[in-house]
């Protein structure tokens, strides 16, 4: 495994996390910039109000930006398993790739060995489960797709670090309201009315690109429930 060597540059936008709140999500991101410079430049700047905790560059540099007990500014508005101050109860890091608006493309192995390295870290000084290893897609489906379907999660998880579906997850005929209910039990927030509207395929878009790379179409298909039972089994 790779030897993360940090440097550090201290961003100014960051505040204190509620007394006695643990933090229990790891929660990734790209930063959908044109550069790592730009990025940086953005996270420190305090008339952006945004911070992460760590950044890693495509070449492995990792940095610092903000410390680990203190509560950057990196998921905005969004919800996981009852919990809407993700800010609150998670350390973010920020991948450096241009994203979907100027060119995504895949995570570089070295950026990739850094995080690794970095997220070990984190998980051996924070109680985070596996199943709280998440993207910023999934804590904010109608706002953001990132890091996106490029990212490795099957190789991370096979490291120790996130969940994944096993080998082979049956299919499943659920019901869409089933499938509702699964997902909202894992932790998305979604409609449980059994109608497939906006919300609905918003949020089974943000599981599909996390969990189901290969098609990525809000489509409440058998594949997607199958995948979705294998995870909730896993979790018990």
């Amino acid at each position: 495994m790779t030897q993360l060597e940090l440097r550090e540059i201290l961003s100014p936008n960051h505040d204190a996390r509620p007394p006695g709140q643990a933090v229990d999500i790891l929660l990734l991101h790209y930063t959908g910039m044109k550069s790592a410079q730009a990025a940086i430049d953005r996270l420190v700047d305090p008339t952006a109000k945004v911070s992460a905790h760590y950044l890693i560059e495509e070449n492995g540099t990792a940095w610092r930006l903000v410390p680990e007990e203190r509560r950057a500014w990196h998921a905005g508005i969004s919800f996981w398993a009852g919990a809407r101050d993700i800010n609150a109860r998670s350390i973010g890091i920020e991948l450096v790739n241009p994203g979907h608006e100027f060119g995504y493309r895949p995570f570089p192995p070295a950026q990739m060995a850094s995080l690794e390295a970095l997220a070990k870290e984190i998980l051996a000084r924070h109680p985070i489960p596996a199943r709280r290893v998440l993207g910023h897609s999934d804590v904010a489906p109608p706002r953001k797709q990132d890091p996106g379907e490029l990212f490795d999660w099957a190789g991370l998880a096979r490291r120790g670090i996130g969940l994944w579906p096993r080998a082979g997850a049956a299919a499943r005929s659920w019901s869409l309201a089933e499938l509702q209910a699964g997902l909202g039990r894992f932790g998305y927030e979604v409609p449980d009315h059994g109608e497939l509207d906006a919300a609905t395929r918003t949020v089974l878009i943000a599981f599909q690109r996390h969990f189901r790379p290969a098609r990525i179409d809000g489509t409440p298909d058998e594949e997607s429930a199958g995948i979705l039972a294998d995870l909730l089994d896993q979790i018990g």
